[in-house]
């Protein structure tokens, strides 16, 4: 199925151009200011264990602003067309942007400032829309009985945004109420179910998808497919109850059960990639092998930072890698992609008429740029942290801005483009 048949014989299940690409216009300014916040306090950056401050909110810039706000854009557009069942209306999607984009910035400004007033009213909105955008995606879901590998993964991505809601909330009111006995040990559950269960969870659904379509492939074995979900949800609950109960060998359990199911995902992955009729798929998929192989080495260095191998930041390591070498690599790959294909789509003004070739839509300097400065800054800020070395934090951060701007002058370049085609028409 390739990507044009995918969303063109879905027209009318295409929301209005406006409303996903201001998720991705959101994204892209949440990219630079997480940078910018995490260079301000590169001080306590290498050895960060949590607690309020500018790393606490850099890391929720990034977690909610860029990838939970493309994630919701994404998610909305993509899997009414991929299910064929639109959502029942678009009003609900605008609610959800326009409380998620001030209650981020808000709670993110109450962890930069210790601000804990704002902290919980910020918490409180996000906590409004990511419900919201649960309620959305879970009535979409229900009717997706064609598409079942992806459906698992959404029901699962669902659960463990609910779950992390609930535990955000409460770590939220921890810092002025004082309510939790161990709040190291739920912000770590907090983490795990953020970023394997849901923002983990709904990447490889979507993989089943998206890979497949870009690479003009068959789709990945579907008896396999649920064999590594299974031994994603094993260790999904493992590593939750390991985290709460602060027990190492749970929390090993876990990660070799995440090895094993990223070891079958990959090789369904590559044999995808093997057997597509479309073998240059451009810098995107550099960007995308690239949050592969960081998943493996994020699971190995959690395994080692379990039993003290990994040095005295190995836990920074481990979630460097996690946010920062997974996700975001993988999503930035993926969304370099997304963006300029439906800003296509919406350009198309007649029925029948082809969309515009991509590469008419965004400039290449922009990406090549950015995946420049992305790639040297993950490696320069790895340094950092086995370093122990706020110089070298900083010396990364500022690469990484640079390439972060060049991202969302990309990001505006198509939306500018788009703009300029449809005021001409």
């Amino acid at each position: 199925m390739t990507m044009a048949t995918f969303l063109g014989g879905a027209k009318s299940r295409l929301l209005p151009m406006s409303v996903p690409l201001r998720f991705f216009a959101m994204a892209s300014v949440c990219h630079v200011l997480g940078w910018i916040v995490l260079l301000i306090g590169a001080d306590m950056a290498p050895g960060f264990r949590g607690g309020l401050g500018p790393v606490l909110a850099a890391v929720h810039v990034f977690t909610l602003g860029v990838l939970t706000m493309t994630a919701a854009g994404a998610s909305v557009q993509l899997l009414p067309v991929a299910t064929r069942r639109p959502l029942a209306a678009v009003w609900p999607i605008k609610l959800l942007f326009w409380m998620l984009a001030p209650g981020l910035l808000l709670q993110a400004f109450g962890m930069y400032a210790a601000q804990t007033t704002g902290l919980i009213v910020g918490a409180s909105l996000v906590t409004a829309a990511l419900i919201l955008l649960a309620i959305l995606l879970g009535d979409n879901l229900r009717r997706a009985a064609s598409l079942p590998v992806v459906a698992a993964y959404g029901w699962a991505a669902l659960a463990s945004l609910l779950t992390v809601t609930a535990l955000g909330l409460v770590l939220a009111s921890n810092y002025q109420h004082g309510v939790l006995a161990d709040h190291g040990a739920v912000a770590l559950a907090h983490l795990i179910l953020a970023g394997f269960g849901f923002m983990g969870f709904l990447a490889i659904g979507f993989s089943y998808v998206l890979v497949p379509m870009f690479a003009l492939s068959g789709a990945p074995h579907q008896n396999w497919s649920f064999a590594a979900f299974a031994l994603a949800i094993t260790a999904l609950l493992a590593g939750s109850a390991g985290a709460l109960a602060a027990d190492t060998m749970w929390l090993t359990a876990a990660a070799l059960s995440g090895l094993f199911a990223t070891a079958i995902h990959l090789a369904q992955m590559w044999q995808v990639l093997r057997t597509g009729m479309r073998k240059r798929l451009g810098l995107s998929f550099v960007l995308v092998r690239m949050s592969w192989v960081m998943l493996v080495l994020t699971l190995l260095v959690g395994l080692a930072a379990l039993h003290g191998l990994a040095g005295p930041n190995g836990a920074t390591l481990f979630g460097f890698l996690f946010l920062f070498g997974w996700l975001l690599t993988f999503l930035l790959g993926i969304l370099q992609r997304i963006v300029p294909f439906l800003a296509s789509m919406h350009m198309m003004r007649t029925k029948g008429q082809s969309p515009p070739a991509m590469s008419e839509l965004s400039g290449s300097q922009s990406l090549k740029l950015h995946a420049g400065c992305h790639f040297a800054a993950l490696a320069i800020l790895s340094t950092a942290i086995l370093a122990d070395s706020a110089l070298l934090v900083r010396a990364g951060t500022a690469v990484a801005i640079i390439g972060a701007i060049a991202f969302a002058w990309f990001t505006l370049d198509v939306l500018y483009r788009v703009v300029r085609s449809q005021a001409s028409a």
